[in-house]
């Protein structure tokens, strides 16, 4: 072997074995710093005397003050929004999201991250105070079939809401007063629901809303009369439990669109209801507990395609004036306490396609109403017509004229308050109510 090789060796073994020499001296400086081998007149950690028996002593390291790390930041400060309103709105969603409870079409699976405006049911505008800012202008959650126990805190807080639709849901509770802090918001439809409680007051104080529908849900009580003068142009409350007697003022409305079937009305109909629901194309008041007679003002409603005023109490004759009627296609009285003839002038509308007087106690129809019978458009059936099929039998309807009924103004009921009837009697469009 040469020289050169041997010194290579020799050191490489002088190297190995300094390492070993290292490594021995580093693992007993450490044992000496934890473990103190203590005698008679040794010392502890704290270099306090024992005089106890040998043993070893395993003392503390000294402890080091860690810097306290900054809390993480929220997700929604991690998320960047397109407009501070979206991030002002994206918590309440989220909260919102975490109360459903069914979501069987899997829309709040879309309700991720910052861009808002793309979760489906919700939709963005311009904010009217602000041109350039983007918003939360929308929410169309129509028939998604989302189950959530209250829309407080939600619907609430949405500051730039205009339009709500959420029909055919499961959601319940009730309204919450905050919303009439909501000053865009003009259409409202929570219909279908299973909402109850008192009827929202609430919207009372919302002089922007124009559209509110509220029905087939479960509100009861009293509906405010002030509803009936609010700048409302559609209101639907049919199909729940409210029990309120029309109120008079309810001719000072302008409605477009009303429903107040399928609920616990009482008392008459107002005579001016008639007037305040001239520009209607549907009135629906059946299935309610409305009593009295009907009056001539009904003619008033010439817009009227749809009217059905069926399952109350009504009584007395059909006054002459519905033969105003000229748009009317379906007419519904059925299962009254109506009585007397059927209008020869009312089987005369061109547009009539379903006349239903069954059930009532009329006496007598015309040659008129006679064809629309055979036509299959008028239905006379359960009544006290002596020469026609399917009638009530005589002594229920002798029964029922045991007990004679009266209406106010009879007189009344063969005026025709339209200009294609000249020669009908002159009568004031409006009289004092009896």
């Amino acid at each position: 072997m040469s020289n050169i090789s041997k010194i290579v060796a020799l050191s490489s073994v002088y190297i190995l074995v300094a390492c070993l020499i290292l490594n021995i001296t580093a693992q007993d400086s450490s044992r000496e710093a934890l473990e103190i081998e203590i005698g008679v007149g040794s010392k502890g950690c704290n270099n306090e005397h024992h005089n106890t028996l040998q043993s070893t002593l395993h003392c503390a390291l000294p402890r080091t003050n860690m810097p306290t790390l900054p809390p993480l930041p929220s997700l929604a400060e991690v998320l960047v929004f397109a407009d501070q309103r979206l991030a002002v709105v994206y918590p309440v969603i989220q909260k919102f999201k975490s109360i459903i409870t069914s979501d069987p079409l899997g829309i709040t699976k879309t309700w991720v991250g910052s861009d808002i405006c793309k979760y489906k049911g919700f939709y963005c505008d311009n904010p009217p105070d602000n041109a350039s800012a983007i918003a939360v202008a929308s929410i169309d959650f129509n028939g998604f079939q989302l189950s959530a126990p209250s829309l407080d805190g939600f619907l609430d807080q949405l500051p730039d809401i205009a339009l709500f639709h959420a029909n055919s849901n499961n959601f319940t509770g009730t309204l919450s007063e905050k919303i009439a802090k909501l000053r865009y918001l003009y259409e409202l439809d929570i219909s279908n629901n299973q909402f109850s409680g008192p009827f929202p007051a609430a919207v009372l104080a919302m002089s922007g809303l124009t559209f509110l529908d509220i029905r087939f849900n479960f509100f009861t009580g009293l509906v405010p009369a002030q509803i009936f003068t609010q700048n409302l142009d559609a209101l639907f409350i049919n199909n729940n439990n409210f029990m309120i007697q029309l109120p008079d003022n309810i001719g000072n409305t302008h409605f477009l669109y009303l429903t107040l079937a399928n609920n616990k009305f009482i008392g008459p109909l107002p005579r001016n209801i008639f007037r305040a629901f001239s520009n209607l194309a549907e009135v629906l008041l059946l299935n309610d507990q409305l009593i009295g007679c009907i009056p001539y003002e009904i003619g008033l409603l010439k817009e009227a395609v749809v009217i059905d005023a069926s399952n109350n109490q009504l009584t007395g004759h059909l006054p002459f004036s519905l033969a105003c009627l000229k748009n009317l296609e379906q007419l519904n009285f059925a299962n009254n306490l109506l009585f007397g003839m059927v209008p020869e002038v009312l089987c005369g509308l061109e547009n009539l396609v379903n006349l239903s007087l069954s059930d009532n106690y009329f006496m007598h129809v015309g040659p008129f109403c006679r064809v629309l019978i055979e036509k299959g458009v008028l239905d006379v059936r359960n009544n006290c017509i002596p020469d026609l099929p399917f009638q009530r039998p005589v002594m229920e309807c002798a029964n029922f004229f045991a007990h004679p009924r009266f209406c106010p103004r009879m007189w009344s009921y063969n005026y025709i308050p339209c200009s294609h009837f000249p020669h009908s009697s002159s009568i004031p469009e409006m009289a004092p109510s009896p």
